[in-house]
């Protein structure tokens, strides 16, 4: 029996010794491609019609995979605290055992020897008070680590909105610029053919042939540009939407409006609203948070271990008077080098600490220059987009007057055809300038991390049924009385919590004996315009981006006053001003 054992054991340290690395096989390789290529799109709704802007972010919202992964690391996170819940019960342990010997035991003054082979088994319920405390605080920084996924998923779906909006007014200028090329495609190449012919049959100057054809070409390279920059957007928007590229869908073509939306909030005010509301500030925040519990985590293990324990006991021997017994008891034990590894503890949490104030300011500064930024960038967009809107008035105008001249014999087809071709390039050119208002639209809400959605749209909804959520909620928010009555409720929330401007507070520090100061908003939005460029290169390391909790009270006020206008569809729904969230 012996050696068949110790065979046994020797056998199993072989084979484990002799475990070597097994690279994927080809034919798993293609298993695994075939099943993430046919479930990468599976479970859809068709594309059926043309897409509108609302479509596009009810798809994002619904198929979007990036936000998917976000919304399964959340769910994950809540599981972990799950468990973490669980780990502060007790112990309930159940051991059974069999032991046999090849002789009887006892000794040869007794006539009473145990038996030779037998069966044990107990039942022990225990509870470790320092391991309970240790669970809690765990589990409490588990409780944080759903909520910092949550900020997460807030982040990535706010990027994805903010770039579903560009993309599709990209894409929209883009099957504008098709067709228009299409209709004048052929009408061109004949124009430049003809110019071309007249200036070898002698009958127009080759002056004037060679001047025609420059312009022609000149306004095809501008186009040609134009296109380039368009040319990926309706890919982009397919991916976004998680539709599969090479897909054919059709988007529909809104009108533009004038868009003259005013930015009513002044920047102290925006900076207060993303402050309270951007992800990446509530990030920091549960981090400390978590820090602050490990100091907590760390104090305990300092403490003796309490192990109290009571158990149902049970042994076959035929020689014991009573074969079942209840035990109970207490143990106390007590890492004495514990109290000699807080010290070093207690400075690594406080450097991690430090660590986490520092990375919230510069995440603050970060922050204060994308509220500038997005300011400055909207209204230069919104001024380029109604210079582009003159221009191609004017442009229209001048190919009204040369279709009246050309109908009366008095202007050549080649003229018709340049301008109208200078006309298409500058309805691109607006169309560019639209989709960059947008763009800058959209980040303005980004960089205060207004969330997209609320609780009112059903996302398990058909993509029509989001879409109109969507549509209706943008449209509530720009609503002239449901303005007045968020600015009332912003002053009243302002004046509750004693807010006040930037400039007016003097922040004091031990260590700092200067009093930092923020200037007027006009005199700071000139400082920001001047290096605006790569600031924004260099804030755009922060994602800016949304969904779960929504928006603290003040935003909800500041929001519906953060715009004056008649287009307010990119408006986000925040939390009500009766949903107080508790400071």
């Amino acid at each position: 029996m012996v050696r068949i054992l110790i065979s046994s054991v020797l056998a199993l340290s072989v084979s484990a010794c002799a475990i070597q690395p097994k690279p994927l096989t080809t034919g798993a390789v293609s298993s695994f491609a075939t099943d993430k290529l046919s479930r990468v799109t599976s479970n859809q709704e068709p594309v059926n019609s043309g897409i509108t802007l609302h479509q596009a972010m009810a798809r994002a919202l619904k198929y979007n995979l990036d936000f998917h992964v976000e919304l399964f690391n959340e769910a994950l996170a809540n599981k972990k605290l799950a468990s973490a819940r669980l780990d502060q019960l007790p112990d309930l342990i159940g051991s059974a055992a069999y032991t046999g010997r090849d002789r009887v035991g006892g000794n040869t003054a007794s006539t009473i020897f145990p038996d030779k082979e037998k069966f044990s088994n107990d039942l022990t319920l225990s509870w470790n008070i320092l391991d309970f405390g240790l669970s809690k605080v765990r589990a409490e920084q588990a409780a944080d680590e759903v909520l910092i996924a949550a900020e997460n998923r807030r982040k990535i779906i706010n990027r994805v909105i903010e770039d579903v909006r560009t993309a599709y007014w990209r894409a929209v200028s883009a099957d504008r610029l098709v067709a228009g090329l299409r209709r004048l495609e052929g009408r061109t190449k004949r124009a430049f053919n003809n110019s071309r012919s007249l200036q070898r049959s002698g009958e127009a100057s080759p002056l004037t042939a060679l001047t025609y054809q420059r312009e022609l070409v000149e306004i095809q390279q501008r186009i040609q540009r134009l296109q380039k920059d368009l040319s990926l957007a309706k890919m982009q928007l397919a991916a976004l939407m998680n539709v599969r590229p090479g897909e054919n869908f059709t988007l529909a073509q809104p009108p533009r409006g004038v868009h003259d939306n005013k930015l009513n909030m002044n920047s102290e005010e925006m900076v207060f609203a993303a402050m309270e509301n951007r992800p990446e500030i509530r990030d920091i925040q549960y981090k400390l948070r978590i820090n602050d519990k490990e100091t907590r985590a760390a104090l305990l293990e300092m403490l003796p271990g309490i192990n109290i324990f009571a158990g149902s006991n049970f042994d076959s021997d035929d020689y014991l008077l009573n074969s079942n017994w209840i035990s109970w008891g207490a143990k106390a034990t007590f890492n004495l080098m514990n109290v000699f590894k807080y010290p070093a503890r207690k400075k690594v949490i406080v450097a991690q600490g430090e660590a986490l104030d520092a990375r919230a300011l510069a995440i603050t500064m970060a922050i204060i220059t994308q509220v500038y930024v997005s300011r400055i960038r909207y209204g230069h967009s919104h001024k380029l987009y109604h210079t582009a809107r003159k221009h191609l008035g004017i442009q229209r105008g001048i190919v009204g007057q040369v279709r009246s001249s050309f109908a009366e014999g008095q202007a050549s087809e080649q003229t018709l055809i340049r301008e109208e071709m200078n006309t298409l390039a500058s309805q691109v050119t607006a169309d560019i300038a639209y989709a960059d208002l947008q763009n800058a639209y959209a980040n303005v809400f980004a960089s205060i991390g207004i969330d997209p959605y609320n609780e009112t749209v059903d996302l398990n909804g058909s993509v029509g049924d989001v879409a109109s959520g969507l549509k209706a909620l943008w449209l509530e928010r720009g609503d002239e009385t449901g303005q007045a009555k968020a600015m009332a409720a912003a002053a009243t929330h302002r004046a509750k919590h004693g807010y006040k401007a930037p400039q007016e507070h003097k922040h004091k520090k031990k260590t700092a004996k200067k009093v930092s100061k923020v200037s007027k908003a006009e005199e700071a939005e000139l400082k920001v315009a001047e290096i605006a460029d790569p600031i924004v290169r260099e804030s755009e390391t922060i994602d800016t981006a949304n969904s779960a909790p929504t928006a603290p009270p003040i935003v909800t006020s500041l929001f519906s006053d953060f715009f004056r206008g008649g287009n307010t569809n990119s408006f986000a729904r925040t939390r009500k001003p009766t949903e107080n969230i508790s400071r």
